[in-house]
């Protein structure tokens, strides 16, 4: 495949997840990436810093979503209500069940991709933060409300991963609002 061929960066991820599978994250370079990609290193590295960034080029994409998310939440919505949305928004471009499966077990299986991981949602939870406060939304509610909201992801994005894949992610997501709900809920007085 020539280096004309139209979506390298999809087929630079596609040649990632394959290689880092088979060989594992740490033993598989650029150069391999690349070559199986079917274009050069230097078109590698136009579109990753590293070879780390090719698992988490979404990023900023699940970052201006949920942020675009909140901000077209009704006024009305309670933080948590505009966060869900921001979830739900997140969830639309997760790529397909056995894709997300495959790329989260290469991320569990090196400590340096799990902590880059950590980074990532970190940062999504700083951007849902601002967004709240964009909406009025004062400390330290705003906080809880995004924190609150990337636990709810990230629980649900690893349940849906270890299920069938029968359900969808936002299936996930509101199953697992319910249960924070249940938790949170007070107990009936006696």
């Amino acid at each position: 495949m020539g280096r004309w061929e139209p979506n390298a960066r999809g087929r630079l991820e596609q040649a990632a997840l394959e290689l880092y599978g088979e060989r594992g994250f740490e033993r598989t370079t650029v150069v391999e990436i690349a070559r199986r990609a079917g274009v050069t290193e230097r078109t590698y590295f136009r579109h990753y810093a590293d070879k780390r960034e090719v698992l988490f080029a979404g990023s900023d994409l699940l970052r201006d979503l949920m942020e675009q998310a909140v901000a077209r939440a009704p006024a009305s919505a309670p933080p948590i209500e505009a966060t869900t949305a921001a979830l739900e928004a997140a969830a639309s471009v997760i790529p397909d069940h056995a894709q997300a499966r495959r790329r989260q077990a290469i991320i569990e299986a090196n400590a340096e991709l799990r902590e880059r991981e950590l980074i990532k949602l970190a940062t999504l939870a700083e951007a849902l933060t601002g967004a709240l406060r964009g909406r009025g939304v004062p400390e330290p509610a705003a906080s809880l409300a995004a924190e609150t909201g990337i636990a709810v992801f990230k629980v649900a994005f690893e349940r849906w991963i270890g299920d069938t894949g029968e359900a969808d992610l936002p299936h996930y997501i509101r199953e697992s609002l319910d249960a924070l709900r249940t938790v949170t809920a007070e107990p009936a007085r006696r």
